[in-house]
């Protein structure tokens, strides 16, 4: 064996892992810090119906970036892909911190994004070079816990910049951590480079940024920007479709496509993204819309918001943690799903209940349901694809995995920014003139809605909810489709071996 194919061991090891959860953490965290923010930044810059492209821009940039990464680190090594990803991040956390338009932060969130799909795929690849198959399922199920912690922890982290430092600071937070990952990095990871010719399917990424583009742009625009049966939505229809076809033909006839067509033909894969796609959909619409429930209806500052969100992500990481071990323990999968989807379903009724004059224990309790719910099915799937995969497609058939996720989050955020958006406009228009004028300045801005007048702040507060409610029977309807999908997955034998193939190695990075 080449000395620098020797898998790293004790404190090297973890100095290393350590170092690669900071960039996953990184990533992780933007995907939720922003969102407890959001009230305090549309107050600043305005820009009230392009709220969700805060969050779906960085989704959306993550996620279409993913699929080069994996050839990018194979022909130029992994290590040099990762500290380029560390690097678009943190000029990205830099310029989205200085924005002074609301165009201008969307903008630099989607270079965020560019980063961050780096960062994900890179640091999973990374583990795979330096932790032996035996060993690895425990430190992936490490990995899983920092999106848990994450999800945890961006809400409250956002909470507290807005309140004691400025909304700018849950962007400037990413420098000194990012700094610290690419130092350890840098002196620490030393990696074979096994440099394999390929060829990158750039028309492919081209076809497929184009055509997720072009559909998440009708769901944010319809009914806010324009009518849904104008032209600009029927040709960002068009232009989806005939993008996303071209792209399928593309893969067919691609020497080495992003997605190749082979994994399509299991049904176990199709299912299991069918299902991590909806329920990407309902995650994120939620994680975003229950802030702003939370601020304007019970008053919370960002930082209470943030710790309020904490039983949906304590019933998340609880579920996901236990699933797994349970999972481990018994060599069965499919239960969890079906469970998790069932709950899932009945959380959104739950939170489509919510009112002006809801207890917020009560709240947190529906909260808890949603959670559970995701962390029953999330990380289930991610198991199935890997388990059904063929070891030589096992990168490729997770990186797939995980687009599906993300382009139906970024779907759920900018859909249900639509919804919420024309809801609330629709009912506003409801209200008396008299109302109307006072509301007509109104960014969601929780301490404007404080100092509205007894009467206007009622008023504004039922037609917020009733706009709100709404969000979540849509969510409702979609979590529907992942459980009736959960009973067609079918159950296959949890392998007890991982194989990995070996190239030859030529130098060292």
């Amino acid at each position: 064996m080449n000395p620098t194919d020797a898998p790293l061991t004790g404190k090297a090891l973890w100095t290393v892992f350590a170092a690669l959860m900071l960039g996953m953490f990184l990533a992780a965290l933007d995907q939720t810090i922003v969102s407890t923010a959001l009230p305090t930044i549309v107050g600043d810059l305005g820009g009230l119906n392009h709220l969700s492209w805060v969050v779906t821009a960085y989704l959306l940039a993550s996620t279409v970036s993913t699929p080069l990464y994996g050839k990018l680190g194979d022909m130029y090594g992994r290590k040099h892909i990762f500290l380029a990803a560390i690097i678009i991040f943190l000029v990205g956390s830099m310029l989205a911190g200085i924005s002074q338009t609301m165009t201008e932060l969307i903008g630099f969130r989607a270079l965020q994004g560019i980063g961050a799909g780096g960062l994900i795929v890179g640091a999973q690849a990374i583990i795979g070079d330096i932790v032996p198959p035996r060993e690895r399922g425990r430190y992936m199920g490490l990995i899983g816990s920092v999106f848990a912690v994450a999800s945890v922890a961006g809400p409250l982290l956002g909470g507290f910049f807005v309140d004691n430092l400025s909304w700018r600071w849950v962007f400037y937070v990413n420098l000194p951590i990012g700094a610290l990952a690419l130092l350890i990095v840098i002196t620490r990871l030393h990696l074979p480079s096994r440099r394999t010719s390929h060829r990158i399917d750039y028309l492919g990424a081209l076809l497929l940024s184009g055509g997720v583009s072009a559909l998440i742009l009708l769901t944010s625009w319809g009914g806010n920007e324009f009518a849904w049966r104008s032209k600009p939505i029927y040709a960002m229809a068009i232009t989806g479709v005939v993008l996303l076809a071209a792209f399928v033909w593309r893969e067919t006839r691609a020497a080495e496509p992003i997605m190749p067509p082979r994994l399509f033909q299991s049904r176990i894969f199709n299912v299991s993204n069918a299902m991590g796609f909806t329920i990407g959909m309902a995650m994120f619409g939620a994680i975003v819309f229950i802030p702003l429930y939370l601020q304007l209806v019970y008053g919370y500052s960002a930082t209470k918001s943030g710790l309020a969100m904490i039983p949906l992500m304590a019933g998340l990481l609880v579920a996901s943690i236990m699933s797994g071990r349970w999972i481990s323990r018994i060599g069965r999968y499919k239960a969890f799903p079906i469970a998790g989807t069932a709950l899932l379903i009945v959380g959104m009724f739950l939170l489509s209940r919510l009112g002006v004059g809801t207890a917020p224990w009560l709240a947190s309790a529906y909260m808890v349901v949603v959670g559970v719910g995701i962390g029953l099915v999330m990380q289930v799937l991610v198991l199935v694809v890997q388990n059904d995969a063929r070891p030589q497609d096992m990168g490729v058939a997770t990186a797939t995995a995980t687009f599906f996720r993300s382009v139906g989050g970024s779907f759920g955020v900018a859909l249900f920014g639509a919804i919420f958006a024309s809801r609330l406009a629709d009912q506003l228009k409801l209200l008396p003139p008299s109302s109307g004028k006072v509301l007509a300045g109104l960014h969601l801005n929780p301490q404007q809605a404080k100092q509205l007048p007894p009467e206007v702040h009622a008023q504004f507060l039922g037609a917020f909810s009733h706009a709100l409610n709404g969000v979540f029977i849509w969510g409702l309807a979609i979590a529907v489709i992942p459980f009736a999908l959960s009973w067609f997955l079918k159950e296959v034998p949890l392998r007890t071996t991982v194989h990995r193939s070996t190239e030859p190695a030529v130098g060292a990075d």
